[in-house]
């Protein structure tokens, strides 16, 4: 695999290039984030593995610019801000997973193929679904419904297909953290019930015919009303 690593603390990335590298991946390293963004904007990396806490430009910062941009790269994001606001705010921004520091090598390694994996399932052709006015291309990453565009972040846009791809199939928040974020969360994380009512303020709450439901003490299910 092809990765950037966009880090400051010297030490830390010269072991996570050292294990990377010794795993037969081609590994970049920026110690900043405007070189990051250059080095994104001229190179095609597989995952990107982003500190927050940058000397300019922050990783927070970063995963905007990119997804604004419609930069899909996945993004790991690594932190020393472990409470469940900042998480929220990363994924928010567009990042794809989290590892809080101090982290053991084999988890990191671990995340960068579930992002890699997952990058390329998202990927194959004829990713089109729709129920009822509801549309999502997974290719383009647009989603519309009665004909008009609703723009969704990176994050809101992972759930809503997958749940999308698992229509009228209830799924519990523990395999939605699982399938959508690639993350190991504290069960008693509420980041699943922020996201859904995320998409339900975009794709149900204009609209009369509700699409997202509850299912009490299951999780959540995509169905249509037809």
């Amino acid at each position: 695999m092809k990765l950037l690593i966009v880090e400051d603390e010297p030490n830390l990335l010269s072991i996570i290039r050292k294990g990377l590298s010794e795993k037969n991946n081609e590994v970049s390293v920026a110690l900043d984030g405007t070189t990051a963004l250059e080095m994104i904007q001229n190179h095609n990396f597989d995952v990107i593995i982003l500190d927050i806490m940058l000397p300019d430009i922050n990783g927070i910062e970063i995963c905007r610019r990119l997804r604004a941009s419609k930069n899909f790269i996945p993004i790991l994001l690594l932190t020393a801000l472990g409470t469940t606001e900042n998480i929220v705010t990363g994924l928010n921004a567009g990042a794809d997973d989290y590892l809080a520091k101090p982290f053991k090598f084999s988890e990191l390694e671990a995340r960068i193929s579930a992002l890699a994996r997952r990058s390329s399932q998202d990927h194959k052709p004829n990713d089109k679904i729709q129920i009822d006015d509801l549309e999502i291309d997974s290719r383009s990453k647009t989603v519309k419904r009665n004909g008009e565009t609703i723009q969704l972040t990176a994050k809101e846009f992972k759930l809503l297909y997958y749940l999308a791809k698992n229509t009228e199939i209830i799924l519990s928040r523990e395999k939605i953290l699982d399938n959508v974020w690639d993350i190991n969360f504290d069960m008693n994380t509420n980041v699943v019930d922020v996201y859904i009512n995320y998409l339900r303020n975009k794709i149900d709450k204009p609209y009369q015919n509700k699409l997202i439901h509850t299912i009490k003490g299951l999780g959540y299910v995509i169905k249509p009303q037809s």
